[in-house]
């Protein structure tokens, strides 16, 4: 909408900036030019005086001269005119199309200088000198075709006329070759001008996209400003509340199970020892929620400290599954065991390395069903990293479900059905601790097959067993003479 009523307020069609910006290269190639074609012009009439008289040619050279002052002249003015914004653009394209078309009078009149009769040489020159005219004044004055029509036409209409005069063959050639020097001349400065708006387009596009980048990056900036505040303002809301949180969630967490193992008498209603063993499950399960969540904020803050030492990749998936056992065999399931023997240790935070393992082996447990297999893989890379691999034989995850069950608190379709309680804070949490190992994390899955998820430790994290360091033989003390 705003473009099409630029260009109905436009007078040539185009925007009303493109008018202004098409006005001014035309007065700037002119300016170009200014020196250049008084000494074209006196060069010429150098040329004309040998064979015609120097008072016609006197005369032709001071209006030339004259009329291209009056166009320097205007293109100056009107370079210093043209920020304002009150200036009439149509008033100056009138005055230019003036201009040109005095300046093309002036220059046709060469083609009625005396010369001698029967002579030809002369009007041949004058032809060629027209025909250069008719190239400058179409090119300087591409940006305006109108401009250059008013400045061409009267010199093309002058060639013609004195050719004809002649009334020879080949001048009358020559005649019609003027004629079409003119239209060709005119279909390359539409071309020109059509070549000076599409410019003019893009470089409208550029400046427009330009200034679109810097609001978006403006935008950007804030918004990752408010983000960043957000998210110190979540930090320091955390590490408030959790000691808030854990204080009274560890009295509720000690006194139920006091009250579930009736450690001070027997109740003497038996759903009091079935409510008291409820609290207890739903206090555990909301410390975890409060650590879990506690874990990834610290990391996501980039407070998360890896405390490193030598870890036994396969020694810690042994603990982690023997942790776990109890809870598999409740449910009816096999965990089989492949660990590459003598495997050196890695450089890493031992306790994110066991959480890691609990949390992809506890998620295995969890989604398998009932009689269900899960395999512990630990072994090398191709890369010479070590990678752990737990596979089950649960439901599988759908492809396009991935990047949920990889989001904070996202679970999959599958996983509300089958699964027990959870807080979708296990995977996320594993990304981000092999991210701060500078390690990978993959997820393969097939509907009704399984899923198998694995963790790989760089090469860089492996460690090497350093070569004895060579005990040097201390000299012998000499004896003392006797």
């Amino acid at each position: 909408m705003v473009a099409a009523r630029e260009r109905l307020t436009s007078q040539t069609g185009t925007k009303p900036a493109f008018d202004r910006e098409l006005l001014l290269a035309y007065a700037k190639n002119q300016n170009a030019i200014a020196l250049v074609i008084p000494l074209l012009a006196i060069l010429i009439a150098g040329v004309t005086s040998v064979w015609a008289p120097w008072q016609e040619v006197a005369l032709w050279l001071t209006g030339v001269l004259i009329g291209n002052g009056i166009l320097t002249i205007l293109c100056r003015r009107y370079e210093q005119l043209n920020t304002r914004p009150t200036l009439n653009v149509r008033l100056w394209e009138r005055r230019f199309y003036a201009a040109e078309f005095l300046n093309g009078v002036l220059w046709a009149t060469l083609a009625f200088i005396t010369v001698a009769p029967g002579d030809t040489s002369p009007v041949i020159f004058m032809f060629a000198v027209m025909i250069v005219i008719l190239a400058m004044r179409t090119l300087t004055a591409s940006n305006m075709p109108e401009a250059a029509l008013a400045g061409t036409i009267p010199v093309t209409l002058a060639m013609i006329i004195r050719l004809a005069m002649v009334a020879d063959v080949l001048h009358l050639i020559l005649a019609g070759i003027a004629a079409g020097a003119q239209i060709f001349f005119m279909i390359l400065s539409r071309q020109f001008h059509q070549t000076v708006l599409i410019m003019f387009g893009l470089r409208a596009e550029k400046d427009s996209l330009i200034a679109e980048l810097e609001q978006a990056k403006a935008v950007s900036d804030e918004a990752r400003r408010r983000a960043e505040e957000a998210n110190l303002a979540k930090s320091r809301f955390l590490a408030t509340m959790s000691h808030e949180l854990r204080t009274p969630l560890n009295a509720i967490l000690g006194f139920s199970e006091v009250l579930k193992d009736e450690l001070l008498g027997k109740h003497q209603i038996a759903a009091y020892k079935e409510y008291s063993f409820d609290i207890h499950k739903s206090g555990q399960h909301l410390l975890n929620l409060i650590n879990e969540i506690l874990d990834l904020s610290r990391i996501e803050a980039g407070r998360f400290e890896l405390k490193e030492e030598a870890v036994s990749l396969a020694a810690t998936a042994e603990d982690c599954r023997h942790l776990l056992k109890l809870r598999a065999n409740e449910r009816g399931m096999t965990i089989r065991e492949n660990f590459e023997p003598d495997l050196p240790k890695i450089w890493a935070d031992e306790r994110s390395v066991r959480q890691i393992i609990l949390n992809l082996l506890g998620n295995a447990i969890k989604f398998t069903p009932h009689g269900g297999e899960i395999t512990v893989t630990v072994g090398w890379t191709a890369g010479g990293g070590q990678y752990l691999s737990i596979r089950d034989t649960g439901p599988g995850i759908p492809q396009e479900e991935i990047p949920t069950v990889l989001s904070s608190f996202g679970r999959g379709s599958l996983a509300h059905k089958n699964a027990d309680e959870g807080t979708g804070l296990g995977l996320p949490i594993v990304v981000k601790l092999m991210e701060l190992h500078g390690g990978t994390f993959d997820i393969r899955t097939k509907l009704r097959e399984g899923t198998e998820v694995i963790v790989i430790f760089p090469r860089a994290r492996v460690m090497k067993a350093l070569p004895p360091v060579p005990q040097e033989s201390r000299p012998r003390r000499a004896g003392r003479a006797a």
